[in-house]
């Protein structure tokens, strides 16, 4: 299944130079956290972690995408655990999965730690890792892929 999912990525690459836009992926510094949050100040919003080469992200990212097909004013955002050089690449995955036009980053520190420990500083670096903000900006953190029915449950409590 892996060699499968790389020829994948692959073809994807090598027939679509250029379709997505790197620069529409936002490099993820110390600080952007503070800053995706204060933007949506009193809205809800999903805030996903993953990575290219994470085995379970496609998992996560296909029932992402899937729920935003239903529910377009789902807010997402998407920041990869990559480098910038991938940039292009995490565009084009996101893209597949229906999610090209979520608001994305990637990670821009080579200290990622840093960065893990500014998002939670009980995150370990594991992915998928997902973050469910209501409207008072409690939060639900998940790591692993989130069960379809609590995705469900939440947007359904949550995004109106």
């Amino acid at each position: 299944m892996f060699f499968i999912r790389c020829f994948l990525v692959t073809l994807l690459v090598a027939t679509a130079p250029g379709v997505f836009a790197a620069e529409a992926v936002r490099p993820f510094v110390a600080g952007s956290l503070a800053k995706i949050v204060a933007e949506r100040q009193g809205k809800p919003f999903v805030l996903a972690f993953w990575s290219v080469g994470c085995a379970h992200c496609p998992v996560e990212l296909k029932a992402l995408g899937e729920i935003r097909r239903r529910h377009r004013k789902l807010d997402i955002v998407l920041i990869a655990a990559d480098s910038p050089e991938e940039a292009s690449l995490t565009a084009q995955l996101a893209a597949s999965y229906g999610l090209g036009k979520v608001e994305q980053w990637v990670f821009a520190d080579e200290m990622q730690e840093r960065l893990r420990f500014e998002i939670d500083q009980r995150w370990h670096g594991e992915l998928p890792r997902t973050y469910f903000y209501d409207r008072g900006h409690r939060i639900e953190a998940v790591s692993g892929v989130v069960p379809k029915q609590q995705l469900l449950s939440w947007v359904k409590a949550n995004a109106r």
